[in-house]
């Protein structure tokens, strides 16, 4: 699965799944535009990869602003001539584990704002550039949560279900245009995100994984192998996919 010569943006790579996949396909020879907010986090990340030998520039970005959006793709085009694959993972969860008639307009809206309309956003102009080019890949962070129902949990559920939608939408509308757009679903991951969860309430981790097959929270990294897959010519032939990741939690 060499990435040798790729150009690859990735959003949310500060931490968590997006690091991990930013230090494995450097690891295979992409050039990795790390993006991410918090501009120091992006930097270690880039740090890392650099000191494996890879090739990585920090982008600080924030996906829920569209001309932040346009600066990050143009400049990456600017400088490496090209984007191959934008994986969009930039994403939150609530602040609040509610159910919907509780559910706070805060949590709505800002959910919202990163995880679909940041998405929406980075599809968007990503698009228009590998139309230029004539090829491009795109691989969304989704969730399980945008597969099947989860409770107290309305914004972010609401927001995968739009990710799974839009990558299926846009895979139909580009596939003659070599471009290819697909999504993976995480289940339970070790992320600041299920560490939030977890610390919910003090029984939540053995409630989770009651519901994995597995018996265990997957990893980063084991997220990242399936990003690198979709990510390479190994997978020319996929688009408009939903690749779940869960140790089987969707199977319960």
């Amino acid at each position: 699965m060499e990435l040798e010569n790729k150009v690859v943006i990735i959003t949310g790579a500060g931490s968590g799944i997006g690091a991990a996949t930013a230090v494995l396909l450097g690891a295979q020879g992409a050039t990795i535009m790390v993006s991410d907010i918090d501009l120091k986090k992006a930097q270690k990340v880039v740090d890392s990869i650099k000191a494996k030998g890879g090739n990585a520039l920090a982008i600080q970005a924030n996906v829920t602003e569209f001309e932040e959006v346009e600066s990050l793709i143009s400049r990456t085009v600017k400088e490496q001539g090209k984007l191959d694959v934008m994986v969009n993972n930039a994403g939150i969860g609530g602040r609040h584990q509610k159910k919907t008639a509780e559910h706070t307009h805060d949590d709505w809206h800002n959910v919202i704002a990163v995880n679909q309309t940041g998405v929406f956003y980075c599809m968007k102009v990503a698009l228009q550039q590998m139309m230029k080019q004539g090829h491009g890949n795109i691989i969304n962070v989704a969730s399980l949560a945008g597969l099947k129902p989860s409770g107290y949990n309305l914004s972010y559920s609401a927001s995968k279900y739009a990710v799974v939608g839009m990558t299926k939408s846009a895979a139909l509308e580009y596939g003659s245009k070599n471009i290819r757009i697909n999504a993976v679903c995480p289940g339970y991951t070790d992320s600041a995100l299920l560490d939030r969860l977890l610390s919910s309430r003090p029984d939540m981790g053995d409630t989770l994984k009651r519901l994995i097959p597995m018996d265990r929270f997957g990893e980063a990294t084991e997220i990242a192998e399936a990003i690198a897959w979709l990510a390479s010519d190994n997978s020319k032939y996929v688009t408009g996919q939903t690749i779940t990741i869960d140790g089987g939690t969707s199977l319960q």
